[in-house]
């Protein structure tokens, strides 16, 4: 089936049948099968600028599967994935877990943060009505 996009490159009428994307941080140009959508910064190109295409100076291309079908994901591979971020999931669980207090409550709220670090979108809401502390009996 032929592309309704058409090739970036001005005067080139040909069908697109690659997307171009630059990862600026990296220094890395990317070309890969056409992507599903258009994006506005990425490039389609036609089999022969694709071909052709070289990346600037002190930058790496990387040039992905090109087969003309997106590669889907064994069975395995999605397996794994799932097993890695529960268990990153576990693990971010039980280190944000807070000390339980001495009358085994879970404090109310966390140490103050450090400055420039990012606020969380959640607030802590206080006991309208506070127990006050138990007072150890005297004998």
């Amino acid at each position: 089936m032929e592309s309704l996009r058409q090739c970036s490159r001005s005067a080139c009428s040909h069908p697109a049948v690659a997307t171009l994307t630059y990862v600026y941080a990296d220094s890395t140009a990317v070309l890969g099968p056409l992507a599903t959508y258009a994006e506005p910064h990425c490039y389609d190109l036609c089999a022969d600028h694709s071909a052709r295409l070289t990346a600037p100076l002190g930058w790496e291309l990387v040039r992905l599967n090109m087969e003309g079908r997106p590669r889907t994901p064994g069975r395995d591979e999605l397996s794994a994935l799932v097993d890695a971020v529960r268990e990153q999931a576990a693990k971010a669980a039980k280190e944000d877990a807070p000390e339980p207090s001495r009358e085994g409550r879970q404090p109310l709220e966390r140490p103050a943060e450090t400055p420039g670090a990012r606020k969380a979108h959640l607030k802590v809401l206080r006991d309208p009505n506070p127990t006050p502390p138990s007072e150890p009996s005297r004998r």
